[in-house]
């Protein structure tokens, strides 16, 4: 019963997305995995909301995500009661300072370890979820 019950939370449990990219520069560089970085305004923004609906937190990205990225939200939100305690709010300016100061929403990235962009999509990519796996996957082989 406890591996049933370990199967199935498993399987609804969306992946972890972190906050801090310094973090996540050091898990990809221990893991050799790239990074994704994905700029959003989750309570007012609706193509980003659209994006994690659609692509993000599905099944299947999530699987692949877990084998071959690690994933990094900057979340924007506008509502009070959405509001970032400030040490994440810090990192979320900062970050944008340097992969988004044109303030674009949403704004996802392609990155390696080392913090050098290797694809972006500006806005809504309007692709299915294998879609857009696709188009990460030649970077996953090209570090292999």
């Amino acid at each position: 019963m406890k591996i049933l019950a370990f199967i199935l939370l498993a399987a609804f449990a969306n992946i972890g997305w972190l906050g801090d990219f310094n973090a996540a520069k050091a898990q990809a560089a221990k893991e050799h995995k790239l990074i994704l970085i994905n700029f959003s305004g989750s309570d007012w923004c609706g193509p980003c909301i659209r994006l994690r609906k659609e692509i993000l937190e599905t099944p299947e990205f999530d699987q692949y995500a877990t084998e071959h990225l690690v994933l990094v939200r900057a979340d924007f939100p506008r509502q009070k009661k959405n509001q970032l305690d400030k040490a994440q709010v810090k990192r979320n300016e900062a970050l944008a300072d340097k992969y988004n100061a044109d303030g674009k929403f949403p704004y996802t990235l392609l990155v390696d370890e080392n913090g050098r962009v290797l694809k972006e999509w500006d806005g809504f990519p309007n692709v299915s979820t294998a879609n857009f796996i696709a188009q990460i996957d030649p970077f996953i082989h090209a570090q292999h």
